[in-house]
C-alpha cells in the first residue's frame, strides 16, 4: 500500500574493527540489494531506540552507544513510497557476537564490509537509501 506522506526509516551502521554490517534484502521493496539493518521509526520511539530495536530484531545483536550521523531522502517511484532515512552508528555490546538471520523472509545473508568495499559495489546492488546517501551527501564517510 502506498503511503500519502513520507515515512521515517532508520539505517544502522553497526561498527566493528573498521567495518560495518550489511544484509542481502529479500521479500520487500529493495529485494536483491545490500542494505544496512534498520526499519521504520515507531510512534514515540527515539532514533537510538529504533536503531537498537531493529538491529536486535534483524540480526540478534545487542548494541549500544548509538549516535546520529546524517539523513537522506529517497523516493521509490515503482513502489510509490517516500522515505527520509536517519543514519545512525552504534557498536555491538559483545565484540565477538556474530549476526544471525532472524528474519529469513526479509534477509538472506549478513556480512561485514569496509566503507571502501561498500562504495565499490555496482549501483544496482545497493538499496536506494544507501545510493541516495552517497549522492546527497558526497562527503559522508563512516
Amino acid at each position: 500500500m502506498a503511503h500519502p506522506n513520507p515515512r521515517v526509516g532508520i539505517g544502522a551502521f553497526i561498527l566493528r574493527d573498521g567495518k560495518f554490517l550489511i544484509g542481502w534484502r529479500k521479500g520487500s521493496h529493495g529485494a536483491g540489494t545490500w542494505a544496512l539493518p534498520g526499519g521504520h521509526l515507531e510512534f514515540g520511539e527515539s532514533f537510538e531506540e529504533c536503531a537498537e530495536r531493529e538491529t536486535l530484531e534483524e540480526t540478534g545483536l545487542k548494541t549500544q552507544d548509538w549516535r546520529f550521523l546524517d539523513c537522506s531522502n529517497s523516493v521509490f517511484h515503482d513502489d510509490n513510497k517516500h522515505y527520509a532515512t536517519v543514519w545512525m552508528a552504534g557498536v555491538c555490546c559483545d565484540e565477538k557476537a556474530e549476526a544471525e538471520i532472524m528474519e529469513p523472509e526479509k534477509c538472506e545473508a549478513w556480512k561485514w564490509v569496509s566503507w571502501d568495499e561498500l562504495r565499490a559495489y555496482e549501483e544496482e546492488q545497493l538499496f536506494l537509501p544507501l545510493l541516495d546517501l552517497f549522492g546527497q551527501r558526497p562527503h559522508f564517510r563512516i
